[in-house]
């Protein structure tokens, strides 16, 4: 069977996930379980981590952790917190870490000998469950506790590096650590990277998969897709993020409250006949802009009509996802300066600092594109960096 990017996926070679490989061995026996999870933290056969947990005899699940959206993803909007529960099914409480805290308190830790984590990522710096991870991990040296994080494909492959680096000092929660916006890694990598590289120092374990290659897209994986968090419903949606995503920083519609988000980009002031004609002459590689209206539901400009366009990624392999985000913002900007606003602060508990920044890294991005600086000139910006993150990640590397 060929995938749409172009790889091959063999049934008699089916690709064994970390959970796969942790739950098949004896690691957990006798142990008191605690597990990171939401509802794409499922195998092959769409089978729930907690469910398999729960069904050792071996093991005793004791607690259920959730990260931003919740433990079963149920919360729509990207800034809301959710509650604590108890989940009537497998008898333990589920505990949030979007809430009052983000990291697991003693309290919840107390009655757990190991915590697992089986989260899907996007591959993109600013998406929270790698931070949610790290704080788990930080926890966890605190307290003592050994931590097992079951590696997943990273649904955009793990050969492409892109976008500008975070800088010291635009830490948040969207941004912990100075990586580039897509940074080519699994999250059982990253793990590595944050726990041995940025000194959290946690007694770390790191599950791999088997049957991964760096090159392959979410879709070579033989793997269903389910919604990683209610704005990610597809592959397609993971390629166009780690540019897209910049939209959250501006007052332009992200298509939230549509059925693509992400890929509808939008704002009532825009013709969009125009506005896509114009972005296609850019010759951007791998996308085409098709001319789109849309109104959204609920978020931005919920009820009211947008105008841009739709990116359609052409080829995934020249397509470049954070520079095409910057052109757009470019053009957004262009199309009526006197409307095109950025987004004011608080954005994911960062009261002081500009959202744009805190999804940049850095004030750079906002400042070059208030002084007309075009996106290829922002995007050669990043090489220099990109080459040393390159060797830096090598060294965590598991595939």
């Amino acid at each position: 069977m060929r995938s749409k990017c172009g790889g091959t996926y063999n049934r008699e070679m089916p690709l064994l996930l970390g959970s796969d490989r942790l739950l098949a061995s004896h690691d957990l026996d006798g142990h008191r379980v605690g597990v990171v999870c939401n509802p794409a933290s499922v195998d092959r056969e769409l089978r729930h981590i907690a469910d398999r947990l729960a069904a050792r005899r071996e093991t005793r699940l004791t607690a259920i952790f959730g990260p931003q959206h919740g433990f079963r993803s149920d919360v729509q909007d990207n800034m809301v917190e959710t509650r604590h529960a108890h989940d009537e099914t497998r008898r333990v409480p589920v505990y949030s870490l979007y809430s009052e805290t983000r990291e697991p308190t003693l309290a919840m830790l107390r009655d757990l000998d190991v915590l697992v984590i089986d989260l899907q990522d996007v591959g993109v710096r600013i998406y929270t469950y790698i931070y949610t991870m790290a704080n788990c991990l930080k926890a966890a040296r605190r307290h003592g506790l050994k931590v097992i994080v079951c590696d997943r494909p990273n649904p955009i492959g793990g050969t492409r590096v892109e976008g500008m680096m975070l800088v010291p000092g635009f830490e948040s929660f969207v941004g912990m650590y100075p990586i580039p916006m897509r940074h080519g890694m699994t999250i059982g990598e990253i793990a590595r990277l944050f726990n041995d590289h940025f000194g959290i120092g946690a007694d770390l374990d790191v599950v791999p998969m088997e049957g991964w290659r760096r090159d392959m897209y979410f879709d070579a994986t033989g793997l269903t897709w389910i919604i990683s968090s209610p704005n990610i419903p597809t592959v397609d949606t993971t390629t166009v993020y780690p540019g897209g995503v910049l939209f959250e920083g501006t007052n332009v519609s992200e298509g939230r409250g549509t059925t693509r988000p992400f890929e509808l980009l939008g704002a009532p002031w825009v013709v969009a006949e125009p506005f896509a004609d114009a972005m296609n002459r850019r010759e951007l590689p791998g996308v085409f802009f098709r001319p789109a209206l849309f109104e959204p539901t609920f978020h931005k400009h919920a009820g009211r009509g947008c105008a841009g366009c739709q990116v359609h990624v052409l080829d995934r392999s020249t397509f470049r996802a954070v520079e095409t985000g910057v052109a757009l913002i470019e053009a957004f900007r262009a199309a009526a300066p006197d409307q095109f606003e950025w987004k004011q602060p608080p954005y994911e508990y960062e009261h002081d600092k500009m959202p744009i920044d805190c999804l940049a890294g850095s004030s750079a991005l906002r400042e070059q594109i208030e002084r007309g600086v075009p996106a290829r000139e922002i995007a050669a910006a990043w090489n220099e960096p990109l080459g040393a993150f390159m060797k830096l990640r090598e060294g965590y590397l598991l595939y």
